[in-house]
């Protein structure tokens, strides 16, 4: 990453974006039913690093277009992460009573509610898309479909919660995770470069491993900050990967073993950007956002 390149200023301004996009996307808290539009937008705005946004936004520059035509990416994809942290947190599920800081969405008002919220959240995501003028939405909307499904998000939850109180071969973990975490930080990627009129293949390969490089980070750093950061700091309940006896990249390869492995994908996700110029920047500067974060 070139020295000039303030990736701290560019992610905050990114984020704001999110956020303002977000905001006009999602309906107002008068609109009927005005419950559950209050608790939609309780459950998206005013919190979450948006990685997801930040990196459909950094693969649009690289692609060679603007923010205004990576909006509805950036957006459809916080809108199914935020899903999917609704319904990760009821009873049925991970049962949490805290996200983001606050009180889970089914806390906050109630279960039916959140079950509500989420679903809507997800078919507001594929409106977002639908309605773009960017002449790749198609694809967009079937990218985001199958990160989404049973093949992507929901299967990889799926095998979670089978596989609690077992002990899952590294493979077996990394198959998971790539399903449930990383099927949504790929999509968001692609969909930055889907973003632009007309996306080469070899950008769209090379992408794609930088994005499953970072997906599988992403995971590894997450199961490391649960083992070994606390609540306060996480903004969730902190020691619960450990309490619930699931299988992680702690439980599996230990701290140090962990932290070499994203050092690894770091390097690998550096090495694959090394043909490009400042217009890699971003996406430089989110890959080591991603592997040293505390939070």
């Amino acid at each position: 990453m070139t020295h000039s390149f303030a990736f701290e200023h560019w992610a905050s301004t990114h984020q704001v974006r999110a956020e303002q996009v977000l905001a006009r996307a999602l309906p107002g808290e008068e609109t009927l039913p005005e419950r559950l539009h209050a608790a939609m937008r309780y459950a998206v705005l005013g919190g979450g690093k948006r990685v997801r946004a930040l990196l459909c936004y950094a693969a649009a520059e690289l692609a060679g277009t603007t923010a205004d035509s990576a909006d509805a990416g950036a957006a459809a994809v916080e809108l199914i992460h935020a899903f999917s942290l609704v319904h990760d947190d009821m009873p049925c599920m991970d049962d949490d009573d805290l996200r983001r800081g606050k009180p889970s969405c089914h806390k906050q008002y109630d279960d039916a509610t959140a079950l509500l919220v989420g679903d809507a959240l997800q078919s507001l995501a594929f409106t977002c898309l639908a309605e773009t003028q960017v002449p790749q939405a198609l694809k967009q909307v079937q990218l985001l479909a199958h990160a989404t499904g049973s093949r992507g998000m929901c299967g990889g939850q799926s095998i979670d919660l089978q596989s609690t109180g077992k002990t899952l071969t590294r493979s077996a973990l990394e198959t998971m995770h790539q399903y449930k975490t990383g099927a949504l930080i790929r999509a968001a990627t692609l969909l930055g470069a889907y973003s632009a009129d007309k996306t080469e293949t070899s950008l769209v390969n090379l992408l794609d491993q930088y994005s499953r490089n970072m997906g599988l980070a992403f995971q590894v750093v997450d199961d490391i900050l649960d083992a070994t950061a606390d609540t306060q700091t996480l903004g969730k309940t902190a020691g619960k990967d450990a309490l619930q006896e699931k299988s992680t990249y702690v439980s599996l390869l230990g701290i140090e073993e962990a932290n070499t492995l994203v050092q690894s994908l770091y390097q690998q996700s550096l090495q694959l950007l090394a043909g490009f110029g400042t217009e890699a920047d971003a996406l430089r500067g989110i890959a080591r956002f991603i592997c040293e974060r505390q939070f």
